[in-house]
């Protein structure tokens, strides 16, 4: 069974500070212009990951993912009709 993970974001100060980040979670991606990082969590720890982050001096703030609570089933997709035409001629 797979564990359920979410992305946070979490804005800091310097970019020395990073190394530090891999701690709370998997490091997926780091900005060096807009300085932010993204991890992913376990969705059980989210809460708990997010106050320790807050709590440390570099981090600015933090913000979590929606992506897992966002449907990606569409149940009224109209097809299209160049594509329905061509499924009927047998190409």
């Amino acid at each position: 069974m797979r564990t359920k993970r979410q992305g946070l974001i979490v804005w800091f100060q310097h970019m020395k500070n990073v190394k530090h980040l891999k701690r709370f979670g998997h490091l997926i991606y780091v900005s060096k212009s807009e300085k932010y990082a993204v991890l992913y969590v376990n969705q059980e720890d989210l809460g708990e990951i997010e106050n320790k982050l807050n709590r440390l001096p570099f981090v600015s703030k933090t913000a979590p993912s929606f992506k897992p609570f966002i449907p990606t089933e569409y149940d009224n997709a109209k097809p299209d009709k160049a594509k329905e035409y061509d499924y009927k001629m047998g190409i």
